[in-house]
């Protein structure tokens, strides 16, 4: 498969899912690319803009096993990952697989779970395996975990560590929609006179695969290397920041720069395809001093201080 066909079925894919999601094709352009470059969504945003939606539409649009845990302050780590159940009948135990076995998991809420149950995830994020009872078994491929947090809620909740954030490629707000948009939403419901819309499947899950193969073919060149480099290294110089983006950063950027380069069709990285994901790749990774914990938007000022102060090479 090369990149004109990764774009093409790109494109039938979110044009599917834009007949249940309006308005939001930058969002849901840059989740796809999450999910061709191996990576896992965090979610940030207001209650009701359809952020479930949005993960429920991808596993039927590209033709993927979808399972949904809804986190809560009681949620135990083998409701996530299953665990070993004594079958009475039979006298003997036997695995049953928890909900993390799926294509796509939506961790709806997942800041309302306890840390423990919040570090369940982290073996399958990573690792792409679950082990229970010393057995390591591995996750389906693709493995992909779109999680939700609401970010005015504080009570009953449990701020993800650091360590988990990191595992997420890509951090991203859904926002509201415009009032053209939000009539399209009540035309659209009227219209098809029920409140689920079916969704026809455009990707088989076998060409996901090939497409995420596929993006191994994209050209980048050394010069946007350094690039990169630089740009998640002026994270760790900036007095704001204690902590800056972890390498995990670098290869965040590199990824998902390809995927975006296929969906638009091209063989070859741009600058601007690097640019496009400053503030979802490293906004959420990095943390500031004591002193800026209070102020608002910190964070993105600093990605944008970052992107302004780092030279943009000139590719031929």
């Amino acid at each position: 498969m090369d990149a004109s066909r990764v774009s093409q079925l790109s494109r039938a894919a979110i044009d599917e899912i834009e007949r249940a999601v309006i308005g939001k094709r930058d969002v849901l352009e840059m989740i796809l690319a999450a999910i061709l470059a191996g990576g896992h969504v965090l979610l940030q945003d207001y209650p009701g803009l359809g952020k479930t939606l949005i993960a429920r539409c991808f596993a039927a649009a590209l033709g993927l096993d979808f399972r949904r845990i809804q986190f809560t302050p009681d949620l135990l780590p083998g409701d996530i990952t299953g665990g070993n159940v004594f079958d009475r009948a039979k006298n003997k135990f036997f695995l049953r697989k928890g909900p993390v076995f799926a294509n796509i998991l939506l961790a709806d809420e997942i800041n309302r779970a306890s840390p423990k149950t919040q570090s369940a995830l982290l073996e399958a994020m990573q690792e792409r395996q679950v082990t229970l009872e010393g057995e390591s078994l591995p996750l389906p491929d693709p493995f992909i975990v779109l999680a939700t947090q609401n970010p005015i809620e504080y009570e009953g909740t449990f701020p993800l560590p650091e360590a988990q954030l990191d595992r997420f490629m890509i951090m991203l707000a859904v926002g509201y929609p415009t009032l053209e948009e939000e009539r399209e939403i009540l035309h659209r419901r009227r219209q098809h006179k029920q409140d689920d819309l079916a969704l026809r499947v455009v990707v088989k899950g076998r060409e996901v695969l090939e497409m995420r193969h596929a993006l191994e073919q994209v050209h980048v060149d050394g010069d946007l290397e350094d690039y990169i480099s630089q740009l998640v290294q002026a994270t760790r110089k900036d007095r704001r920041v204690a902590v800056g983006a972890s390498p995990r950063a670098s290869l965040a950027f590199l990824k998902m720069a390809r995927a975006q380069a296929a969906i638009q069709g091209r063989d070859y990285v741009l600058p601007d395809d690097i640019k496009r994901f400053a503030l979802p790749i490293l906004g959420h990774r990095v943390l500031l001093q004591p002193e800026f914990w209070m102020s608002q938007d910190v964070n993105a000022d600093v990605v944008r201080d970052v992107l302004a102060q780092t030279p943009v090479p000139v590719i031929q």
